[in-house]
């Protein structure tokens, strides 16, 4: 009975006497004997099993951990294919917001929602980050998840950048940076407040490929396992959340190093 404390033994030969052989099922079926015996040396074995799992039920916590770590580097396998073979709209899209130099060759793509309270709080990491790096751009990824309030609030600035990019920066800030719950009113007065015309504004914002642009946004954060904002894409890496300024230089860092190399 010593093997059977080895967990990795106990499980597979508890496994192994748990299915069903193929080719034998039915011979055990045809004697009474034989299944009864076989019944009773599967039900000693899950006693085993339980009673072990009852001693060691840190073994539970160690499953767990490798299932995550095992379903954690499929998902980055995964984000890996998507990024190879959506680079130009993950990075590249013509109709995104860009903060920073337009020009810098290493891009930080971030998905947003007005209203996200920790995307507020990211608005000074990313502000930082391309003063402090003229080589680092931000591309904002418009993603309304949280309310319809958000959406109306995203698609005045879809066409805010649609009409006077120049001016997107300055509404970005405003918006994302107030602390007035953002909706289409509120982002409205914000961009007429910076100069943008209402009018123009207004048939810009009935532009139904507005609403195609937001479905491929969408797709892209599916795709990437983007559930909630903030998340971000660097380089070769999706990260999740507003992890501060310091945890996103070391994706810049990690992506800075690949510019000259084969990562």
């Amino acid at each position: 009975m010593q093997f059977l404390r080895k967990t990795g033994v106990l499980l597979t030969a508890s496994a192994l006497l748990l299915a069903p052989l193929p080719g034998v099922a039915p011979a055990f079926a045809e004697s009474s004997g034989a299944s009864a015996a076989a019944d009773t040396d599967r039900a000693a074995v899950q006693q085993i099993v339980r009673d072990y799992l009852l001693q060691n039920p840190e073994i539970l916590l160690e499953m767990q951990d490798a299932l995550e770590k095992k379903q954690r580097e499929e998902q980055e396998v995964a984000q890996r294919q998507v990024l190879e073979k959506q680079s130009d709209a993950i990075f590249n899209s013509e109709f995104d917001g860009i903060f920073g130099n337009p020009e810098a060759p290493i891009t930080v793509v971030e998905f947003f929602d007005y209203n996200c309270g920790f995307c507020k709080r990211a608005l000074g990491d990313m502000q930082a980050l391309v003063e402090e790096n003229d080589d680092v751009r931000f591309v904002l990824k418009e993603f309304p998840i949280l309310s319809p309030e958000s959406r109306d609030a995203h698609v005045v600035s879809m066409a805010v950048h649609a009409i006077a990019p120049e001016k997107y920066a300055e509404f970005h800030e405003k918006l994302l940076g107030g602390e007035t719950r953002a909706n289409g009113d509120v982002a409205m007065k914000i961009a007429t407040g910076i100069g943008v015309d209402e009018a123009k504004l207004r048939a810009e914002m009935g532009d139904p490929s507005i609403q195609q642009r937001f479905a491929k946004t969408y797709e892209l954060a599916n795709q990437l396992a983007v559930t909630g904002t903030p998340a971000y894409v660097i380089g070769k890496n999706v990260v999740f959340g507003a992890l501060g300024k310091n945890a996103l230089l070391e994706k810049i860092e990690e992506a800075r190093a690949c510019l000259d190399t084969q990562c």
